[in-house]
């Protein structure tokens, strides 16, 4: 029944972060710290060395995962743990979406090809189309309005 229970607490913080990173891109990275997530919205050409501003919430997401962990090793509390590793695999699947696939940081995997990992494509690209912290669409990762699963023809026709 543990492992049940665990496992279900694990999936649910995976979930569950879905939503937060949505949140945290649309009102805290397109809000009040636009400044560290602004050099992500420039040309590639036009940013100087690997990293950006914007990585730092890596360390942002990381914090939350870590004291779940700390909190869920050290207390009574042990479903926290869970919760923490839950946050540390949608930490690894946005690094490999985003970073590595997306944004092509890593040269690890050249193309997936599936309607998902095309609408993934699309809707990101809409949303890196402006450059600044106004007027931008689609702040999800995992989960994207259907439109972008459409063909380009398919979307224009639907408006």
């Amino acid at each position: 029944m543990n492992i049940l229970f665990y496992t279900f607490v694990t999936l649910a913080a995976v979930a569950g972060m879905e939503f937060v990173a949505w949140f945290a891109h649309k009102y805290v990275m397109h809000g009040f710290l636009w400044s560290w997530h602004e050099d992500h919205h420039k040309p590639h050409h036009e940013k100087d060395g690997f990293f950006e501003k914007n990585d730092l919430f890596f360390l942002v997401f990381a914090i939350p995962s870590m004291a779940c962990y700390i909190a869920g090793a050290t207390t009574p509390y042990l479903w926290l743990l869970f919760v923490g590793i839950g946050i540390s695999i949608y930490g690894l699947i946005y690094f490999l979406i985003h970073d590595v696939y997306i944004h092509r940081r890593f040269k690890w995997f050249r193309q997936l090809d599936s309607k998902y990992s095309r609408g993934i494509l699309r809707a990101h690209g809409a949303h890196h189309a402006k450059q600044t912290k106004e007027d931008c669409e689609s702040f999800g990762l995992l989960v994207v309005n259907k439109k972008y699963f459409r063909k380009r023809k398919e979307r224009a026709a639907a408006g």
